[in-house]
């Protein structure tokens, strides 16, 4: 699936099941929310802080899924296409980046 269909079935979902979209004030906080809930995750599995007993059946992938959903709800009625966003970004990063990582002493 691309992310244009991404973003199409979202917006489908929404006008189907969700009656509408919240708006952007509220699905941001509910993105920052998402993010708090992967961080927690990450955090306790790949990290330092020892994992809760309660969050051990979480599932990375499903609390990753959470935050694109939120991210693709906001790109949606923001009107932003983010292949597009995507596209220029990559080429942002190739251009100011495409060599600075290989020269840099920490990363090897």
């Amino acid at each position: 699936m691309t992310i244009q269909q991404t973003q199409a079935e979202v917006d489908q979902w929404i006008k189907t099941h969700g009656v509408r979209y919240f708006n952007e004030l509220t699905n941001m906080a509910i993105l920052t929310e998402e993010v708090g809930e992967l961080a927690r995750i990450i955090a306790r599995r790949y990290g330092e802080q020892s994992e809760k007993e309660s969050d051990k059946n979480k599932n990375l992938g499903d609390e990753m899924a959470d935050v694109l959903w939120v991210l693709i709800c906001l790109a949606n009625q923001t009107g932003v296409d983010l292949t597009e966003a995507f596209n220029k970004n990559m080429e942002k990063k190739t251009a100011r980046d495409g060599e600075r990582h290989k020269h840099n002493p920490k990363l090897k």
